[in-house]
């Protein structure tokens, strides 16, 4: 058995702390207010490059060709009356610049495409999603990722004057591309709104440097519904999770587990709202991950404390038999704890954009976890249990039944 750490000393600080921080989110709440994103109320959402092309296509013939930037290759789908319907694809792999893929491609009738920059790498081209794949007496331009020129400020300067636009940098130096946000009011149309933002832009920077990654749409009835569905949905694995606690161990222990999740939530929550991170589908996705994992690691301490319960028959405090269960699965608890954590922060450091915020909240949830695991769970379960009286284990009843039976016999 291991030596006893006196945790319960710490319980009632700790309980303030929370507090202080859980009070701190409900002032925050009703001040600041969440940063919602575009999964949770109505509106538009475009990512856009603002880059030179790299590469122009044309095309002069009778038939319908379409072009196709997609897993490490391009793709040229050729259809239509009188000609032969075929894809004919060319890897990137083997066709390293822009150069040697043009080559390539103007071996095609009526096809011609001009390198701008023949040496730059084929495998870092992608299409303007705003425009028409299909190839035509236009031009279509192929757009270099890595080689943008401009900054946040420059796109915030372009749409100066449409209010309600968030502006928001994805990626760092010259591979930024640009998340453009804004919540339509009723009566407003989406195309026209498109339009609006994508004129602006062109008007700033040249038409031809303009290239949407994608663009998004969400409307008022959708956002309320993923509102309403993610609340059910929290509820109903709270509820769930208190079940199963409460037929495993005992309906004191499944609150106190169920108190260390709501904190836990509430905690990641104050975290969220004071940081003005953005509140996403992948946001919820972590609090909800952190939700499984700390119930898991508040298990653990459950059962060692049922089992001290079972086999530590000379002790009359509760709260010795807590501290040993906690400083029999403290070890286990922090490395679990610090292995996921080495995983999730080579995640915040080496990635962008809605994986660095999840990472980030994972983190926060992370070290709330162990946290209310050891201190807010187990503290809850101290006070149920203040009044705690020892009962004899199985053994104890089989001596005094023996020792009667003597007796009886004498």
């Amino acid at each position: 058995m291991k030596k006893m750490l006196k945790f319960n000393k710490g319980f009632l600080p700790c309980a303030i702390l929370s507090s202080v921080v859980i009070i701190a989110g409900i002032v925050g709440f009703f001040t600041k207010g969440i940063n919602f994103g575009l999964d949770f109320k109505p509106g538009l959402i475009e990512e856009v490059r603002v880059a030179p092309p790299v590469a122009e296509l044309t095309y002069n013939g009778s038939a319908s060709i379409t072009i196709d930037l997609s897993a490490g290759q391009m793709d040229v789908v050729i259809s239509g009356a009188g000609v032969i319907n075929e894809t004919r694809s060319y890897n990137f792999n083997q066709y390293k610049t822009v150069g040697e893929l043009a080559t390539e491609i103007n071996k095609i009738d009526g096809i011609h495409m001009t390198a701008n920059n023949a040496s730059f790498n084929s495998s870092k081209l992608f299409l303007n999603s705003a425009a028409t794949n299909q190839i035509t007496n236009s031009t279509l331009y192929i757009y270099p990722s890595g080689t943008s020129e401009i900054t946040t400020d420059d796109i915030r300067q372009a749409l100066d004057g449409k209010a309600g636009i968030e502006i928001k940098q994805l990626g760092e130096g010259a591979d930024a591309s640009y998340q453009i946000r804004k919540t339509v009011v009723e009566g407003e149309s989406q195309s026209a709104l498109i339009d609006e933002i994508n004129n602006n832009l062109k008007k700033s920077f040249g038409g031809e440097k303009v290239a949407v990654i994608r663009t998004d749409f969400i409307g008022s009835n959708f956002s309320n519904s993923i509102v309403i569905k993610s609340i059910i949905m929290f509820v109903c694995t709270v509820l769930l999770i208190w079940l199963y606690a409460a037929i495993r161990f005992h309906w004191d222990f499944a609150l106190g587990a169920i108190v260390a999740l709501i904190h836990d939530t509430l905690i990641m929550m104050t975290f969220i709202i004071w940081s003005g991170m953005e509140f996403s589908a992948t946001t919820l996705a972590a609090v909800l991950t952190i939700v499984g994992y700390s119930i898991n690691a508040t298990v653990v301490i459950l059962d060692r404390i049922r089992y001290n319960l079972k086999y530590m028959t000379n002790v009359t405090k509760f709260n010795d038999i807590l501290n040993q269960a906690l400083s029999d699965t403290l070890l286990r608890s922090i490395l679990t704890t610090a292995t996921t954590l080495f995983a999730v922060l080579s995640l915040y450091i080496f990635t962008t954009g809605s994986i660095k915020d999840f990472s980030l909240a994972l983190i926060v949830g992370l070290i709330s976890g162990i946290y209310s695991s050891i201190y807010i769970s187990s503290g809850l379960i101290s006070l149920l249990r203040k009044n705690w009286k020892p009962e004899f284990g199985v053994h104890h009843s089989l001596k005094s039944a023996n020792k009667n039976a003597v007796l009886t016999t004498e």
